[in-house]
């Protein structure tokens, strides 16, 4: 005779345990839910059969398939490599404007620009490229050296005032703390933070002595007008992108002992066609000329 205990409302047996006077059915399992159960299993021990499971010292049971991710993963890139292969051939063999003036090349090296600028070139001027305080903006008009392709191609292969390529872009702006008295050197910063529309609550006279001094000594490499000068990299004075700061004591700063900023040379590093690449992308942020 049974002693398990019977549900008295559905006749079905219990499991014999008992929780604060509740009782569990001894229901069966559905039928369905037990194929899809089994099968689970046997799909498992299939699997590892046929592909690669078991962990062993140096390496892991290769399954009957020998598949592997790895080789897989070789396959796809030897066919992503292959298919490049066209463009970067292209690319090493052409000029920047024929880069350019083939629609489908140009996207190409844009695309791959863009990624060695990531690797290369984030550091210094943002993931962006927008800059920051020393470190120019390349998404706005101002250039230095010119933003013209073969500028930007120049600047990248062979950085700028990097003493160790003889082809580097050199210019040096004197410490005028030796050449002119403090009175003078803060009346020039203030006339050229009014170039840009900054006063600073300067007077027209201080102004006025400040044209004086720059016509005298900063005209000769920012031009009478103070538009800068490409063949020297002198900077435009009269817009309102500064790396040190625009106000008349920033100003009145780099005047008196300049800052130098050092960019390398990338083409021993990265080779010609690397290059190519980031010039036609750094181009393509718009601030190009």
């Amino acid at each position: 005779m049974s002693d398990k205990h019977i549900d008295e409302f559905s006749g079905v047996s219990t499991t014999g345990h008992e929780w604060d006077g509740i009782r569990e059915l001894d229901n069966p399992m559905p039928r369905w839910w037990l194929v899809i159960y089994y099968a689970t299993i046997v799909w498992a021990v299939l699997y590892m059969i046929a592909y690669p499971a078991w962990p062993l010292v140096r390496t892991a049971t290769r399954g009957l398939l020998g598949y592997s991710s790895r080789s897989e993963a070789r396959v796809e890139l030897a066919a992503a490599r292959a298919a490049k292969a066209d463009y970067i051939a292209a690319i090493s063999s052409k000029s920047v404007p024929e880069i350019l003036a083939d629609d489908k090349l140009r996207t190409f090296a844009a695309a791959a620009g863009a990624a060695a600028f990531k690797v290369n070139c984030v550091q210094c001027h943002g993931s962006g490229a927008q800059g920051s305080p020393g470190y120019p903006n390349l998404n706005d008009d101002d250039w230095l050296w010119g933003g013209k392709p073969a500028d930007i191609q120049q600047t990248i292969t062979h950085g700028i005032r990097y003493a160790e390529d003889p082809d580097t872009r050199v210019s040096e702006m004197p410490a005028f703390g030796d050449i002119l008295k403090p009175a003078e050197i803060n009346q020039v910063a203030k006339f050229v933070a009014s170039l840009s529309g900054k006063d600073h609550g300067a007077s027209a006279a201080d102004i006025a002595a400040g044209k004086e001094v720059f016509a005298q000594n900063c005209a000769a490499c920012h031009g009478d007008n103070a538009k800068g000068n490409h063949e020297v990299g002198a900077p435009n004075l009269t817009d309102a992108i500064w790396f040190y700061g625009s106000t008349p004591a920033a100003i009145a700063a780099q005047i008196k002992a300049p800052r130098h900023g050092v960019m390398p040379a990338w083409g021993a590093r990265l080779g010609d066609t690397t290059v190519k690449e980031l010039t036609v992308y750094v181009h393509s942020l718009g601030g190009g000329e």
